[in-house]
């Protein structure tokens, strides 16, 4: 985002807090696609991710008086939706589901009965083996490759997002890389 749209989303929380609540809506349609996309990327479910952008837009509306203006909203949002995901994520491990017993699926009909070029499903292949990775990373390694990689914020943001410092960024972004290197080094050698 520019300085400007910064400025007025700075604009539109001082707005918000001051009782113009019709300054979430044009903050939701600014934010919802950009956050979405970067919570489905750290949970892996689109369902889930747009669950937590709603959650994040009701925890904007609920703490709206917390917002300090010397702040980028951005880097809020994302440290908002960013909790909410590691709520969700210790949750899950604690109440595991599983949606389908195995001899459930292999009865479902395919998504597509028409072949793929070999082109395109290679391509959705690598897709999915780097989306497999990353949600394979630790937490910390995770969100700092997403927000780096994905949503392009400076290490200085990432830093305020995670609470640390930007040299923990870097490590972190470092590590990352590193291990995503070493979970597709097998599909990288038949490549």
């Amino acid at each position: 985002m520019t300085a400007p749209e910064d400025d007025e989303d700075i604009h539109l929380m001082i707005a918000l807090a001051g009782g113009n609540d019709p300054a979430l809506n044009v903050l939701m349609r600014r934010w919802h696609v950009r956050l979405t996309g970067y919570l489905d990327r750290l949970c892996g479910s689109h369902a889930t991710a747009c669950d937590l952008a709603q959650e994040t837009f009701v925890r904007v509306y609920k703490h709206r008086h917390r917002f300090r203006p010397a702040q980028k909203f951005s880097t809020w949002l994302f440290a908002i939706a960013t909790n909410l995901a590691r709520n969700h994520a210790r949750w899950q491990k604690r109440h595991p589901v599983t949606l389908m017993e195995p001899e459930q699926v292999s009865g479902l009909p395919l998504e597509c009965e028409l072949p793929c070029p070999s082109g395109s499903l290679e391509q959705q292949e690598r897709a999915a083996a780097v989306r497999d990775a990353i949600l394979k990373l630790p937490p910390e390694q995770k969100e700092t490759l997403i927000l780096s990689t994905y949503e392009g914020m400076s290490h200085a943001e990432i830093a305020e997002i995670m609470d640390t410092t930007e040299k923990v960024v870097e490590m972190r972004l470092y590590r990352a890389r590193k291990h995503l290197k070493e979970l597709l080094q097998p599909f990288l050698k038949s490549a």
